[in-house]
């Protein structure tokens, strides 16, 4: 059958009306195709941006969008991008498809990863030898014990302790760290291994038990919630010497005191020493810990803030936490003892109350140290019923009760104290004294300083010249936290890791050095979780 040709006329036609639809019938499809070329191109966009971070920064400027998928990149391409992204992404980008899932089981990758976001300096090619891959030293070691890793204030009663868990090759292993032995303050920490966790020949990562003389044996960690983490020993008999109980503490002493028994004299430190023994032997390594975090600081702080080791009478040297806070700073007790436990307030400076000193010869007279802190005192006494008074509040608050009011010159009006502090009330210990005079914490002049006639002193090596003073207290008490008080002293600032403090009732001196180590993982988040911790470990041992 012949098929006949429309005729010209009518295509003509049909093009006229085709052109005559175009303005109305294809304006919006043109628009619709306009807004979905406008999307794909900054899809590609952002695409070419996220790939070009990934890479480092490659081919920074205007590009064009590109040609082809991620998944048409060459594979070594694709490892170094993946390389680049954090461990915790990596597992979903495995579910995108085959390819990835393939690539991911590349060990530079996860080699990378270990490196960078835990620290890992070994050869980790060496792991190689036993099987084991850096994909799994990253899933099932690193990631998975991460939240364990940092500071952390073991549940010792009142003694507490410092607990640094870091990434030690290819190990996690948590030190206790240890102040040095009484009274050398400016000695370096010690510090031992109570567990550690590795990956070595098998599948899953091993926990073991570091305490005792024996050898590592089995033991378990148990992450029970945010911040808190428990350890258990499953291999008691490991922690027993063959001696009995006489061995294991004279062991211990060497260790805690570096020294025998037969080497102290003094009957109370020798009480205090065995019953520390038998109190913190019976946890046996099965342990509840609470994470700490260091104090943030702030460009105008007197010093940094951190961690020192502190003298503190018949207990021995204890860790303290010193932090600012306005126009406060406090010294928080990380070790503590039966008197003021570990999580209390040992002293509390008021920045506001500068203290000028006479010279030295007039403070080797006590009663002239005296005379000068109670002064004050009776100032902040005066200062803080006047407060009281303005708020309705007008019963006064007697527990003060200065035993020498005298007169005061004026000074700046500051806040109550806050909170209570906390030093060593064994009773025995007595307060020094050190001048410092109206110069900047950090011009680097000082003062000769000297302790008064009669005031005693764990260690003698002291500083003989300070910078400044100021006035504050110090928490004493009874055995077992009985009737706590707080009662005048001074604060004395040595230089940027040392400074003093002045038991005024007890006539006691007590000298505190910075601990120098380099911690990981111990920044607070925020100031306020600081604060919040704070709260917490005081609020367990009051």
């Amino acid at each position: 059958m012949a098929v006949c040709a429309r005729p010209a006329v009518w295509r003509r036609r049909g093009d006229a009306g085709r052109a005559a639809r175009r303005p109305a019938e294809t304006a919006a499809a043109d628009s619709r195709a306009g807004k979905r070329t406008l999307r794909g191109d900054a899809s590609r966009r952002e695409l070419l941006g996220a790939l070009s971070g990934a890479l480092g920064g490659r081919g920074a400027g205007p590009q064009p969008p590109p040609r082809c998928s991620l998944l048409e990149l060459p594979p070594e391409l694709l490892v170094e991008i993946f390389a680049s992204l954090p461990g915790t992404d990596l597992p979903s980008l495995a579910q995108v498809c085959t390819k990835f899932r393939r690539i991911l089981h590349t060990d530079t990758i996860w080699r990378r990863r270990c490196r960078e976001e835990y620290g890992v300096c070994e050869n980790l090619r060496k792991l190689d030898i036993t099987g084991v891959s850096c994909r799994d030293v990253y899933a099932k070691l690193l990631h998975r014990y991460r939240h364990i890793l940092g500071l952390w204030q073991p549940d010792i009663g009142p003694y507490g302790g410092l607990l640094n868990v870091v990434v030690d090759g290819l190990f996690i292993i948590g030190w206790m760290y240890l102040p040095p032995h009484d009274p050398h303050v400016d000695d370096p920490m010690r510090f031992k291994p109570l567990f550690r966790v590795h990956l070595m020949e098998r599948k899953s990562a091993t926990v073991e038990c570091m305490y005792g003389h024996r050898g590592p044996h089995n033991g378990h960690i148990q992450i029970v919630k945010k911040d808190e983490f428990s350890t258990k020993c499953n291999q008691t008999d490991h922690h027993r010497m063959s001696g009995g109980r006489q061995e294991e503490f004279r062991t211990w002493l060497r260790e805690e005191w570096g020294r025998t028994l037969e080497d102290i004299f003094h009957e109370h430190m020798q009480e205090l020493i065995l019953m520390k023994f038998i109190y913190t032997s019976q946890y046996d390594n099965c342990l509840t810990y609470r994470r700490i975090y260091l104090p943030p600081g702030r460009p105008d702080d007197l010093i940094r803030p951190g961690l020192f080791k502190g003298t503190y009478g018949s207990h021995g040297l204890e860790i303290v936490m010193l932090s600012f806070h306005g126009t406060r700073a406090r010294g928080t007790k990380i070790t503590g003892d039966p008197n003021i436990p570990a999580g209390q307030q040992t002293v509390e400076i008021d920045l506001m109350r500068r203290i000028q000193l006479p010279d030295v010869e007039s403070l080797r007279n006590f009663n002239e140290l005296s005379r000068i802190v109670l002064e004050v005192r009776e100032q902040v006494r005066q200062e803080q019923q006047q407060q009281e008074d303005g708020l309705g509040g007008g019963e006064g608050r007697g527990q003060q009760s200065p035993r020498e009011p005298q007169r005061g010159s004026a000074q700046p009006s500051v806040e109550p104290p806050p909170e209570k502090v906390g030093e060593p009330g064994d009773g025995e210990a007595a307060a020094a004294a050190a001048p410092a005079p109206e110069q900047p914490a950090r011009s680097g002049q000082g003062q000769p300083f000297v302790l008064p006639v009669g005031v005693s002193s764990r260690n003698e090596d002291y500083p003989r010249t300070c910078r400044m003073c100021f006035y504050g207290t110090g928490l004493i008490a009874g055995h077992g936290f009985t009737s706590p008080e707080r009662t005048p002293g001074v604060f004395i600032l040595f230089d940027e890791d040392r400074f003093g403090f002045i038991w005024l009732e007890l006539k006691s001196f007590s000298l505190y050095s910075r601990v120098q180590a380099t911690f990981r993982n111990a920044e607070a988040p925020s100031p306020q979780a600081f604060e919040e911790m704070l709260k917490n470990i005081q609020s367990l041992t009051s």
